[in-house]
């Protein structure tokens, strides 16, 4: 998977573009469905709490953490517009959107999409396969080149340990804070 050279400079991109993110007091806003939804989290949690070395939190947060929300809004407007209603509320221009989705094709990740590029977010999509819909709506997207969910799944584990990694380099150094 990671012997794809552009794949590696589009995760080396993605970190440099969260990182400037960060250091402009902006917010990573990360969502997806299903597992996706579990790795957004878990993603979020790795940029807040820390993941290699100790330092200040740094502004992430899932969109599909806050079940008063969730419930709210897919009862209100219908599941099509949970992420999209969170990002058009929550986001702003210099904030990144992280959409999660291994086919890149589910309807209420692309709208939420949509909702992040109104608001003037860089978006940076992971998903798999051929990329789906959302290849072409992202400013950059992750793409694990493989058609099973699994296998897709995993590698972005990878990718955003990985980008956890050079953000973390990025904003703090290698010094502990």
């Amino acid at each position: 998977m990671f012997s794809d050279v552009k794949l590696v400079e589009d995760i080396e991109r993605a970190a440099l573009m969260i990182a400037e993110c960060i250091n402009g007091d902006g917010t990573v806003l990360i969502f997806g469905n299903g597992g996706s939804a579990a790795d957004a989290q878990h993603f979020a949690a790795e940029l807040v709490g820390r993941f290699a070395i100790e330092r200040r939190g740094l502004r992430a947060l899932a969109l599909s953490t806050d079940t008063s929300v969730l419930t709210s809004l897919i009862n209100d407007y219908g599941y099509q517009e949970v992420f999209a209603r969170q990002v058009d509320a929550l986001g702003r221009r210099g904030d990144v959107a992280v959409p999660i989705s291994t086919s890149g094709n589910s309807p209420n990740v692309l709208r939420a999409i949509d909702a992040a590029r109104r608001k003037g977010m860089k978006v940076i999509g992971l998903t798999g396969g051929d990329g789906g819909s959302m290849r072409s709506s992202c400013d950059l997207a992750l793409v694990v080149p493989s058609a099973e969910t699994p296998r897709i799944q995993e590698g972005h584990t990878l990718i955003y340990h990985i980008l956890c990694g050079l953000v973390e380099k990025e904003v703090c150094g290698t010094k502990t804070t």
